[in-house]
């Protein structure tokens, strides 16, 4: 959905960038499925650089996010879609965070290797997924629209 005007091929391409960040995040939660398919690990060959950069910096992910959030969220004269398409990145992060939150509870019950792995797989696809999708979204010129994400997103852009 464009609403709000047409998007240039420069606010798409900038729209698609913030969803790098939970790309990197949840690489961890992929550990299992690497190790099964080892081939999958060509896929993550693009974002060695993003990897690489993010953990040179002390604290990468909350400068990333306050960073983003601040400068780009929060700055009006900074087209909508761009800051839409930052917000939704920066909420499927925060999930990711949670998650791992969620991951480490489980892993105080003992025997629970199995529903840890279930779980991070889980975890990984889908926000590989709804990351890849918003991607594609962003770079045609629509609205990436994921259940409960983006209500919380149009709470907060205006």
């Amino acid at each position: 959905m464009t609403w709000r005007g047409t998007t240039t091929v420069p606010d798409r391409i900038f729209a698609s960038l913030p969803y790098l960040l939970p790309l990197v995040e949840v690489l961890v939660f992929g550990a299992t499925l690497f190790a099964q398919f080892p081939a999958l690990r060509f896929l993550v060959i693009p974002l060695l650089p993003f990897i690489a950069i993010y953990g040179a910096i002390p604290f990468g992910s909350l400068v990333v996010f306050f960073a983003l959030f601040f400068l780009v969220v929060r700055n009006e004269k900074i087209p909508h879609f761009i800051r839409y398409n930052t917000m939704q990145a920066i909420l499927l992060d925060i999930v990711v965070v949670l998650c791992n939150y969620l991951i480490r509870l489980v892993g105080f019950v003992p025997g629970a290797n199995f529903a840890i792995q279930t779980l991070s797989t889980t975890i990984f696809l889908g926000i590989v997924g709804c990351a890849i999708y918003s991607i594609v979204q962003s770079l045609i010129g629509k609205y990436a629209e994921i259940p409960a994400i983006s209500d919380a997103v149009y709470t907060q852009v205006r």
